[in-house]
């Protein structure tokens, strides 16, 4: 098997999960069911699903100097990622307080925190320090320019670059230019069409695909995945069917999964079914990090 090195150039956070009924209207106060702290990030989930399947990943990123700072990175420490370019700045932590309702959908406010703080030298340096990474994959809950400064050296390297456009923010010409797979959900993929369509069609998927002049895979939740392929077809990676209890974390669940595929060697439609299957295995379990399937479950994944 092809020896994969994976590095997150991505977020941390903290989440903060109120599991309840419905949510509240404006003004309104409700009674939740349950609540949680979990460990999350969509940096630091795609790490955790990507190191979960038996890959060597190591994570670039600040955290702050309270608690929130401390555990995780024992949390990283404790799944056996690389934690040497994790760095600690005075200031909170990134938190992402979620909701989540009865049929398992969630909604999600991400406060960057420490992510905000990362440099593009910080990410440089990581990169130039791994040169058994092959792929760098990253996320907008940091800027920019840092995820574009690692994804610029690592392509020097060779290295395959993923970028999953989440939250939406209007991408930089200079990390679109560096970066070789895009990995929007259906909202994010609105946001990225000229006219805010939705991936309704093969043909509006593809229109994307040119605009951005990269490979593109849509994640379709229950529809499962769309990959743009590169000689200009589009063709469906389907979802496995299963009772989900919350979605939470399900998109990076996809992401980290798609990126392990990729680096293994594996073709695109088969990294992609890979990443559907880790995705709906997922949403069985409440919460992020901790719905990820185990270490010693995840060789039946990988064929």
């Amino acid at each position: 098997m092809v020896q994969a090195h994976i590095v997150v150039v991505g977020s941390t956070m903290v989440d903060m999960i109120t599991y309840a009924s419905k949510v509240p209207e404006r003004g309104e106060t409700i009674v939740g069911d349950s609540f949680a702290l979990g460990f999350g990030g969509k940096g630091a989930n795609q790490a955790v699903m990507a190191n979960r399947l038996g890959v060597d990943v190591s994570m670039v990123n600040s955290v702050g100097d309270d608690v929130y700072g401390e555990t995780t990175l024992k949390n990283f420490q404790s799944e056996g990622i690389n934690t040497d370019f994790v760095s600690r700045v005075p200031g909170p932590s990134g938190v992402a307080p979620i909701w989540v309702e009865a049929d398992g959908t969630n909604r999600i406010i991400a406060v960057p925190g420490a992510n905000a703080s990362m440099t593009e030298a910080q990410a440089i340096k990581a990169i130039e320090s791994l040169p058994s990474a092959n792929l760098v994959l990253g996320q907008l809950e940091i800027p920019q320019d840092v995820t574009a400064a690692a994804f610029e050296r690592a392509r020097k390297r060779g290295a395959i670059t993923v970028l999953n456009p989440a939250p939406f923010a209007e991408l930089s010409p200079r990390l679109v230019e560096a970066t070789d797979w895009i990995i929007p959900n259906e909202t994010e993929f609105a946001g990225m069409h000229p006219q805010g369509q939705a991936p309704t069609s093969d043909e509006v998927i593809l229109e994307v695909a040119t605009l951005y002049n990269s490979r593109l895979v849509v994640t379709l939740g229950e529809a499962g995945a769309a990959l743009a392929s590169a000689d200009g077809a589009v063709s469906r990676a389907p979802a496995p069917q299963v009772a989900a209890i919350d979605t939470t974390g399900a998109g990076d669940a996809f992401v980290g999964a798609f990126a392990v595929g990729l680096a293994l060697g594996y073709s695109e439609e088969k990294a992609a079914e890979l990443g559907c299957a880790c995705a709906s295995d997922s949403a069985t379990r409440l919460g992020t990090q901790s719905s990820y399937v185990a270490k010693d479950s995840a060789a039946g994944f990988l064929h």
